[in-house]
Parts: structure tokens; sequence; C-alpha cells
């Protein structure tokens, strides 16, 4: 892994930290969110779940770089799920999928790089 690589991916440890922390505690942002999509409360825990596996397979692809591959396909996995509920469930406007566009981009990065 080069810096830009170490660069991205600590980017993602913290955002989807953040995001799965979020889910977990019921940020009210988020039930609202989750309101929005439709889709069952206990979702929202499968989903932080799978964030915080893939913020851990990034952390353990510093000591088995392997990891990488499958953790940056999972993360991209939830954010095409992401954009999907902003624009297609809860039609939300373009600009609600900034942020799930962007981490799709970097997990992009560490996918194809």
């Amino acid at each position: 892994m080069n810096t830009a690589d170490y660069i991205v991916s600590f980017i993602l440890i913290l955002m989807f930290t953040f995001s799965a922390a979020t889910k977990f505690f019921r940020q009210k942002t988020m039930v609202q969110h989750w309101n929005d999509y439709r889709y069952p409360f206990w979702f929202m825990d499968v989903t932080a779940a799978l964030e915080l596996i893939g913020v851990i397979g990034i952390l353990a692809s510093f000591r088995y770089p392997g990891l990488l591959t499958y953790a940056a396909a999972l993360i991209a996995a939830l954010m095409l799920g992401a954009i999907h509920a902003h624009l297609v469930r809860a039609k939300h406007k373009l600009y609600m999928v900034v942020n799930a566009g962007l981490m799709l981009g970097l997990a992009a990065w560490l996918l194809f790089r």
C-alpha cells in the first residue's frame, strides 16, 4: 500500500466507524432517514454490523493485505445500497447521495488500485 491507499483507508475507517455508531445508537437523523427508506429497524443493526466488519477488514489489511479487497468490496456494496435507498426508496434529492458517492469512490480506489 502506498501513502494514498493509507489515507483513503483511514478516511473510510473514520467515516464507517461514525456511521455504524449513529445506527447502533439510533441517532435521531439516522432514524428519520431509516423511516424515509421504509426499511425495518433490525436492518439498521445489520447494516451497522456490516459497516463495522468493513472497518475491521480495513484495519486487518494493514497486517493481512489480501483482506483489503474484500473490505473495500463490502463497503462499495453498502454504498450502492445507500445510493439506492436515498434515490429510489426515499426519493431524496441528488445532493443526499454525495457522501455515499464519495465513499463509493474511495472504496473503488482501494478495489482497483
